[in-house]
């Protein structure tokens, strides 16, 4: 029998991220050589890249970084809980979100193609799915500039990491305004930051639901325009940032406390892990 113990066993868990089963085996073959079995852990999980292709990563962490008024957030994606707590995936979540800072990146295809220290972040991240034994993924990422950016991490769960990010993209007003709408946003979920970002399908296919619900409630015919209109507003104060009733104070929309504060929002991003 190979000579290695359960604190082996759980340091090589901790270290790679692998299953129990998985770890087990790998000691055995290597006769109780953790370094060895690390290898051997890599080379099959080489192997099993292409068969975890097709596994859902809903689990992961949300990262970011703004400095001279550029934010960039990176979401990555892995199968467990416990993965996405583990100290490996934290570290490779680091390193990605560096390179996506580096390269000026504004989407996931653009950070998995970029070279990092000769390989592309494909690669990268490629070995680390062999190496932890799950589905990995970088799957959205974001760039925003404006005269102030701020970003807001949320933890849903506090033995998880993040896995919410914002951005907001101000000009004037102050840093607490800004983050409070980043708040604001984390909460909220707003689709967009205006009504005008919202395409005219959209808005007419609203209108014709409210309408025609209105009429099947029996709602009467002169009060159809009002009613349509109210419920067409009410999609526009869900789905529109700076028509939503603020998070800190709900008799204020986002768009007045800006004013308020003497502040623009220019922008947002938001990232929820698996949604």
């Amino acid at each position: 029998m190979a000579n290695y113990t359960a604190a082996d066993i759980k340091a090589l868990r901790e270290s790679t991220g692998a299953g129990m089963m998985d770890v087990k085996k790998a000691l055995d073959e290597a006769d109780g050589d953790t370094n060895k079995a690390t290898e051997i852990l890599r080379v099959k999980g080489l192997k099993g890249v292409t068969k975890r292709e097709g596994r859902s990563a809903s689990n992961g962490l949300v990262r970011a970084q703004v400095e001279e008024g550029v934010g960039t957030l990176v979401e990555v994606n892995c199968e467990t809980d416990f993965v996405a707590k583990g100290p490996k995936f934290g570290e490779l979540s680091d390193q990605l979100l560096a390179q996506a800072v580096a390269v000026s990146a504004t989407s996931a295809e653009e950070l998995l193609a970029s070279d990092l220290d000769g390989r592309t972040v494909q690669v990268v991240v490629d070995e680390a799915n062999a190496a932890i034994g799950e589905k990995i993924e970088v799957r959205r990422v974001a760039r925003l500039e404006g005269p102030q950016v701020v970003s807001y991490l949320h933890k849903t769960n506090p033995d998880l990491p993040p896995q919410i990010g914002v951005l907001v993209a101000t000009e004037g007003g102050d840093v607490q305004t800004a983050r409070d709408i980043a708040m604001h946003v984390a909460a909220f979920s707003p689709s967009v930051l205006t009504r005008a970002e919202i395409d005219a399908d959209t808005v007419a296919s609203e209108r014709r639901i409210a309408e025609e619900t209105a009429r099947e409630e029996g709602k009467p015919e002169q009060a159809l325009p009002k009613i349509v209109e109210g419920r067409v507003n009410g999609f526009f104060k869900e789905n529109v940032l700076l028509d939503q009733a603020f998070a800190k104070d709900n008799k204020k929309t986002v768009a007045q406390v800006a004013k308020e504060a003497g502040a623009t929002v220019l922008g947002f991003a938001r990232f929820k892990v698996g949604v």
